[in-house]
């Protein structure tokens, strides 16, 4: 091996992973009244932030900092109880960073590059080479190591990554320019009127709010963005705009680095940022060859699961019958009833005569004798009571529980108990 392959087998050693998981998520609406956004169930066994700092440990990143705020319970226990097996002594960990009133004049964190400026001191500490910062909320596959070579032979001290959407979600994104060389020209976050991609009118190039940062530049360069009225704290809004009008800040085309994607499709990475996109990738992952592949043993994503007896499908009596089509059910359930296109997470109970179609049930949930549900989100702990039909009355769903444009209805306890 070259004495360059070698450093770049390095690189990931030299790294600090910071992990935004701060963020509300109000769009998911009662999913997130309880939870922050990355705390959020996804894929029958997982959180959402296990997406990102799995992506971490498979690209060879053991140092993580996840810092936190918005009801961030849940997270930090799930985070403790799951990601405990690193080796501090082998320089590996995940440090919890809640918002905690550092510095004087803040108290909770202003924005996100705020989050990362009150604990400066402590990533100094760790004296990292690079500094990559990470959103908490996104499901997608990618080896980081890929993106660190890239930023080294750049020779820029910002590195943003980038993929392309369509133009009418766009908005909700930092769109870009890029010249031949992925020199960022223009960023603009989150426009009005996001400019397409040269030749191609139905698409934009977004950022995936993953940056890239040389240490010691980082630590000099948000001071800069830290007071004033104008600044938002923001590396969307403030810092990535700044280093772009100075030349300083490449993208990196996800396409590079993506994990598990076959040639020729587009690499997956979803913002499950509402209760339809929510749903869809959920249900999507029921499919014969869904876009997500979380059977990849090469490219695990690590969790925290309880020890649970494998799941059980009982009663062969007529229509009493518990079976299951094109459906994930995890551990500790038992299923009486029917499934049809959908996903169970753990120690779920289906009774007999139920039918459960398309709809996606938290762990706890119990089914009741005869219920009827298609189409649906029901949130952690609900008893659906027996006979209850969701989802083929719209007027109905609508007036009991939150029915979205699209047809998904959402069922949570305070619901279940107003009826």
């Amino acid at each position: 091996m070259t004495e360059n392959a070698l450093a770049r087998l390095q690189l990931p050693r030299r790294a600090l992973a910071l992990v935004l998981a701060g963020g509300r998520g109000s769009r998911l609406q009662q999913l997130t009244d309880v939870r922050a956004k990355p705390a959020v169930y996804f894929g029958g066994k997982f959180r959402i932030v296990d997406f990102a700092m799995s992506n971490c440990l498979n690209s060879g990143i053991r140092r993580m900092g996840v810092l936190t705020q918005y009801k961030s319970h849940s997270l930090l226990r799930h985070i403790q109880r799951g990601w405990g097996f690193l080796k501090s002594e082998m320089n590996e960990f995940v440090d919890l960073l809640p918002a905690q009133q550092r510095l004087e004049e803040a108290s909770w964190y202003r924005g996100t590059a705020d989050a990362v400026y009150q604990n400066l001191d402590i990533f100094r500490s760790h004296r990292p080479d690079f500094v990559l910062v990470l959103a908490g909320d996104h499901i997608y596959k990618m080896d980081y190591s890929r993106m660190l070579v890239d930023h080294v032979e750049s020779g820029a001290p910002c590195t943003v990554g980038c993929i392309e959407v369509p133009i009418a979600e766009a908005r909700a994104f930092g769109v870009m320019k890029v010249d031949n060389n992925n020199r960022i020209l223009e960023f603009t976050e989150k426009p009005a009127n996001p400019d397409p991609m040269p030749g191609r009118p139905d698409v934009a190039l977004a950022s995936m709010g993953i940056y890239l940062f040389d240490a010691e530049f980082l630590y000099d360069e948000l001071p800069r963005h830290m007071s004033g009225d104008a600044t938002q704290h923001d590396f969307g809004r403030d810092v990535i705009p700044a280093l772009v009008k100075a030349g300083r800040a490449m993208a990196h085309p996800f396409g590079r680095s993506c994990v598990g994607t076959e040639p020729g499709k587009t690499p997956y990475w979803r913002d499950v940022g509402t209760l339809d996109a929510y749903w869809s990738a959920n249900i999507d992952l029921t499919a014969t060859d869904p876009e997500l592949n979380l059977y990849d043993r090469e490219w695990p994503i690590w969790t925290y699961q309880e020890q649970l007896p494998p799941a059980k499908f009982v009663h062969n009596q007529g229509e009493r019958r518990g079976n299951a089509v094109e459906s994930m059910v995890s551990g500790g359930c038992i299923v009486s009833g029917s499934l049809e296109r959908s996903l169970l997470f753990s120690s779920c109970r289906v009774h007999s005569y139920a039918k459960v179609a398309w709809s996606v049930l938290l762990p706890e949930v119990r089914v009741g004798r005869g219920a009827r549900l298609t189409r649906t989100i029901v949130d952690r702990g609900c008893s659906i009571p027996p006979g209850l039909v969701v989802g083929e009355d719209p007027v109905a769903d609508a007036a009991r529980f939150n029915r979205t444009e699209q047809g998904i209805t959402l069922i949570t306890n305070d619901m279940l108990a107003r009826l």
